[in-house]
Formats: structure tokens, sequence, C-alpha cells
């Protein structure tokens, strides 16, 4: 059976940075390996970012578009069937930021996937300066992470509080009436740092099946602008003022943009901006987050 492993995480955690370094290691270990990308967005920036892992041992395929969340689901038990014929050691998913674990349990327990492929792993990414700003992110969060064989902390530095961390981690999952502390699935180290060892140990973190009060997400959603040119410092000028509440909860802001004909991925919260130089890119900006107030945003994007 095709092992398939799931890396969740909230909007921005770093699931894509980790999955670089994953899916490197399975190919040091020739494994055939698939990454599904499976969005609800029309257009998936992360799938870009992907594009330097194809090779014969790397593949990459897509689930994204409109639609309602049954729709949705058809799209991605339509894509594993395809995947399944196609004899891969390993099938990775990273789905969205916002994701309810239930369509993955509930899609490979399904005729005839439930044949093929065989739950490897359930990884939750998650920030080392992770700042819960609402019951909503508390609820999404936590439900990964009820579900997760191991809590993966990105963006470890100097100044990072483990204790604090875990103690607002285990504070989400009670939340949900899970009373399981994260403290023993918890795996905290600087992504460069991380060795075969410590992903031989991961590949066995497995996952949990776990109780928890569920309920609807409800509330994101995304604004896609596409072929505006923006400049590094047009970027910069829209974040310093799109953060602001009059535009409703805006959590991330996401794409790329050209300096001296070279790409740059743009990387945007309320905390922090980071730029960085890639390979291939593409003329769109992604704004993410709740309550957008879509016609004020428009006008702020349309006025720089």
């Amino acid at each position: 059976m095709i092992k398939v492993d799931l890396i969740t995480g909230f909007l921005g955690a770093g699931k894509t940075t980790f999955l670089h370094y994953y899916v490197n290691y399975l190919k040091r270990q020739n494994l055939s390996v698939c990454i599904l990308e499976n969005d609800y967005g029309a257009i998936n920036v992360d799938m870009m970012l992907l594009r330097d892992l194809e090779d014969d041992k790397c593949s990459l395929e897509m689930v994204s578009g409109s639609g309602d969340a049954c729709c949705h689901q058809r799209r991605f038990k339509t894509k594993l069937i395809a995947m399944g014929m196609q004899k891969y050691d390993r099938v990775i998913i990273e789905p969205s930021g916002v994701f309810d674990t239930d369509e993955f349990f509930d899609t490979l327990c399904e005729d005839p996937l439930s044949s093929w492929y065989e739950i490897g792993n359930i990884f939750t990414i998650v920030d080392a300066k992770l700042n819960i700003f609402d019951n909503e992110m508390k609820y999404i969060l936590a439900s990964e992470l009820a579900c997760c064989g191991k809590a993966i902390i990105s963006k470890i530095s100097c100044n990072t509080n483990l204790n604090l961390l875990k103690n607002n981690l285990n504070d989400a999952l009670n939340y949900i009436g899970d009373s399981d502390k994260i403290d023993d699935r918890i795996f905290a180290k600087d992504f460069n740092n991380i060795t075969d060892d410590d992903f031989k140990m991961l590949m066995s973190s497995g996952y949990r099946n776990a109780s928890y009060v569920k309920r609807q997400i409800k509330g994101y959603s995304s604004l896609f602008f596409m072929n505006k040119h923006f400049s590094k410092i047009k970027l910069e000028k829209i974040c310093s003022l799109v953060f602001n509440n009059n535009y409703g909860n805006v959590i991330r802001v996401k794409g790329f943009y050209l300096n001296n004909d070279e790409w740059y991925l743009f990387n945007a919260t309320k905390e922090e901006i980071t730029k960085e130089k890639i390979d291939l890119g593409q003329d769109v900006v992604i704004i993410i987050g709740s309550s957008l107030n879509e016609e004020e945003i428009n006008k702020l994007v349309n006025s720089i």
C-alpha cells in the first residue's frame, strides 16, 4: 500500500518550508514521492515554490478551484485515484492553512482508496511565534493538533519560549475538549539542523484518532490580485495599511514581485515581512483573512 502523509498547520506556519526538507530526505532514501497541493483557492502560490523538487523521484499534483466542500472533496478523491495508479512509495498532502482534517480521513476511508493507501504520519507545523488571535483560529489549530503524530515547531530562535508555546497549544486543545497534552508530541529543532536520523524518527510519528467537539470552519477567504506589477515598495506600503481593522481581519499577504528581472517571494503578517529570492514566480498577490472588506481592500490596492 502507498503511505500517505498529511502536513497541516495554520496560515504561514511554514508547511512548505518543512515539506522541502522532508521530501529531500525521502528522495535520499530512493523513494518515489508525489506531493499533492490541496487548496480551495483558484491559485496556489505554494505550488510555484515546490517546482525545484520535481525530478524523476518527485512529482507535483494539485487540487484547487471554486465550488463547495463536497465538490472539492470529490476532486480530491478523483486526484488520489489517478495518483494511486502511479505506484508511488509516498504521497504527501499539503492542504490549505484552513483545513478540516475530517476531509482527509473520510476520503481515504472510501473505496478504492482504502485498498490503495495507508496513512503514515500527520505533522502539524506550528510557528514558534504563534499568536492565537481569536477562537476560530484556536479551533482550527487545535483540530489539527488533535490528530497529529508530531507538532513540529518552525521559525525557532534564541527567544523561543517553548514552555509558553506548549501552554498555548494545550489551552487550544482544551478549548475543543481534547484533554491529551501536546508535550510528548512536540519536535523543536531548527529546520536547517534536522538530520537524517531525526527524519527517520519523524517517519514513525503516526497520527491520532482524536475525539473532540467538531464545528464547521467558516469565515476565511482570499482575494487575488493578478498582473498588477507590484514592486517591493508598493507591497510594503499595502502591508503597512491593510492589517488595520478597517479592511477586516487580514492574516497574511503572500505573492511574488520582480526586481531587476529576478523573482522574489513576498510573505507578510502583522508581525513581520519576509522577502526571498526564488527561481520562478508569477505576477500574483493574495490577501488572506476573515471577514475581509473586499471593497476597501480593492480601493487600497488600486490607489497604490
